[in-house]
């Protein structure tokens, strides 16, 4: 949990004052896929995607249909292309169900499961825009965005 803490503190104080600003060339037509990058990698944290099971690294992209999971020691950091930090804890698993955006616009929704462990979420111009665009699960419940920074926490085998 310290590591959580530990990272989370990191990436608010590093990530969320420029994030707006830092997508913008996140839209380019070569990384038309990209929902977002890491921004921080702690320990062993690894994406599952249509390219098979591989560790990631600070900087890499992620897209819609990926699963990032992080190791019992481990944390990772997200910013997505709207500006929202996604922040898991130790031994996570994070599904990016659905995610769009338009930088003219700037609407779109997001869909993300977790599936286990620990996430901070704060949201961006798609959660700050219209809240009911923005939904997480877990294996026990749905979570509508009402506020703009939160925390949520789903533990295997419990009911």
């Amino acid at each position: 949990m310290r590591l959580f803490l530990s990272t989370l503190a990191l990436v608010l104080c590093c990530s969320t004052a420029g994030a707006q600003g830092s997508n913008a060339g996140l839209a380019s037509s070569s990384d038309a896929a990209r929902a977002g990058t890491l921004k921080t990698v702690q320990g062993v944290v690894t994406v599952t995607n249509a390219q098979g099971l591989h560790p990631v690294h600070s900087g890499d992209p992620v897209a819609e249909a990926d699963r990032l999971v992080t190791g019992v020691d481990s944390a990772a950091s997200v910013v997505m292309r709207d500006g929202t930090t996604l922040v898991l804890g130790p031994n996570s698993q994070l599904d990016i169900t659905s995610f769009a955006f338009n930088g003219t616009t700037q609407k779109g929704n997001m869909f993300i499961s977790l599936l286990r462990g620990s996430l901070r979420m704060v949201t961006g111009l798609v959660g700050k825009g219209n809240p009911d665009a923005v939904k997480i699960t877990t294996p026990t419940s749905v979570i509508g965005v009402l506020g703009t920074d939160f925390l949520v926490r789903a533990d295997e085998g419990r009911p």
